[in-house]
Order: C-alpha cells, then structure tokens, then sequence
C-alpha cells in the first residue's frame, strides 16, 4: 500500500512543493512545528533512512541541504534543524525546521497557517532554491 508521501509524489494528494528532481521532494509540512517547516523525501518508498543504497542517503542529505539553505534565506530564523524520526509515516523523510529556540523542535507545538500562507511561502522558498 503506498504512503501519504508516495501519493502526494504521484500527485494523487496535492502538496506545497518546493523542489523536486528525478530522485527527491521537498514540500511545507502542513502541520508544521514552525513557519517553513519542511519534508525532504525520495521518491523511492523505503521505511528506514538507513535502508537507503549509501549513494541515495548521500543524494537525500545533499538535496535536503540545498532545500535547507533556501529555508534559511526565506524564512527569518537562527539556523534550520535538521531530524529524522520515521515513526509517523513508513516512508524516508526529513525534517528541515526553521528554529529560533530549541522548543521549535518539539514535534507536539504546532503552528496554524491558511491555504494562501503556505503557497506563498512554498513559492518564496522555491525562489531562493540555488
């Protein structure tokens, strides 16, 4: 059965992309801990990070880091943190959260955003892609 993140891949779920490529998404997470918050994810379904061919994991963290500097220029915040849990969907993800303190990080604090705040953030990202 494929993910959430499989279909929104497929377009069957729509999604606020930012980037894109042959192997890799990155879209706003729409229950974000922070404004900008943001999923990195391959588009090969595989559960764990560490399951990734070592090739693929080297391609996730250099595709997440180009994302996480377009964050970073977009997104007033002290730095963009960077996790990885995989408990909540069986599909590799990353988490790139733009923090301004450490509870930024708590994945039970979340933030509200309408329809029309996530697409022109998504677009205002995506303009600041390298």
């Amino acid at each position: 059965m494929s993910t959430i993140f499989t279909k929104i891949i497929k377009g069957e779920i729509p999604s606020y992309k930012i980037a894109e490529d042959d192997n890799f998404i990155a879209f706003l997470d729409v229950n974000p801990n922070t404004k900008g918050h943001t999923l990195c994810v391959p588009k090969e379904e595989v559960d764990k990070i560490f399951d990734l061919g070592e090739h693929m994991y080297l391609q996730l963290m250099q595709f997440s880091r180009r994302v996480a500097k377009a964050l970073e220029e977009t997104v007033p915040c002290k730095r963009v943190g960077m996790s990885v849990i995989g408990l909540e969907v069986p599909h590799v993800h990353v988490h790139l959260i733009p923090l301004n303190e450490m509870s930024d990080m708590d994945f039970s604090k979340k933030v509200k955003m309408t329809e029309e705040e996530f697409k022109e953030l998504a677009a205002a990202i995506h303009k600041n892609l390298d």
